[in-house]
């Protein structure tokens, strides 16, 4: 009798516990994508370690949370697009795909002195994405395998539209702290013409439409508040023309839009 229950007993107890083969076959399956989700967290890590440079130097946790991020955004790019091909139709999709334009951010910024503004995005995005596939993993381990860690995932699940407004406008308020580090002799007199042109990749992405959402969204508020009025005319003179900087340096299809 005793030897009938042992086998069924040793079989309830790997259903009710984790199932680390499963996990294992995951991994040699999905090699790239368990990579990617590796990497995402030693940026998440990166970050902490810029703001509590407790296992070493800021600055350098700083550069390797750009770095990793390049790294992300490089192996996403082999994912979607495959081999390089010398074409004028591969350098146009690639330079349509998100994971181009945050290559793009990375490269701008590790040549830059530390702002710690820039790692809000990186960190951001690692998150969301590590966390989407906590939750593949922690199934693949079992329905049942850390709760606390499903919660917290749950969590950045219900605050995933918010924080990709967060993105955006963190893109968008980047833009004239590029000039002011240049003003501060931190970056040199290219990078704000170079990030300009990561923000219009960011605001015709095809598949991201946060930045044009913020960008709308920001200027319906300056036009509200331009017209209020009790408002100083100085201050609304500053408004308006803020908007239409804006709008003159937006692409030329935003622009005949606008004039529409």
């Amino acid at each position: 009798m005793s030897d009938s229950a042992g086998p069924s007993s040793s079989s309830d107890q790997r259903q009710r516990g984790l199932n680390v083969e499963a996990l294992k076959q995951h991994v040699l399956t999905h090699k790239i994508d368990c990579g990617l989700w590796a990497i995402r967290v030693l940026t998440i890590l990166f970050t902490c370690g810029y703001f509590l440079p407790i296992f070493g130097s800021a600055q350098n946790a700083y550069y390797k949370a750009l770095i990793a991020n390049a790294a992300i955004n490089a192996l996403r790019l082999h994912q979607r697009l495959g081999r390089v091909r010398l074409s004028r139709e591969f350098v146009a999709q690639l330079l349509m795909e998100d994971s181009c334009h945050y290559l793009f951010y990375s490269m701008i910024f590790i040549y830059v002195a530390p702002l710690t503004l820039v790692l809000l995005p990186v960190v951001l995005f690692a998150i969301l994405h590590s966390a989407s596939y906590s939750l593949t993993l922690l199934d693949t381990l079992g329905q049942n395998s850390w709760w606390g860690a499903r919660l917290l995932i749950s969590l950045v699940e219900f605050q995933s539209l918010n924080i990709l407004r967060l993105i955006a406008f963190t893109e968008i308020i980047m833009m004239p702290l590029t000039v002011l580090f240049v003003a501060m002799g931190r970056a040199s007199l290219l990078t704000p013409f170079i990030y300009y042109h990561f923000l219009t990749q960011r605001y015709t992405s095809r598949r991201n439409p946060y930045n044009r959402n913020m960008f709308h969204e920001l200027r319906i508020l300056f036009e509200k508040t331009a017209a209020k009025p009790n408002l100083p005319s100085f201050v609304k003179s500053i408004l308006l023309g803020i908007i239409n900087f804006t709008v003159k340096l937006a692409p030329p299809q935003v622009q005949a839009q606008h004039q529409q």
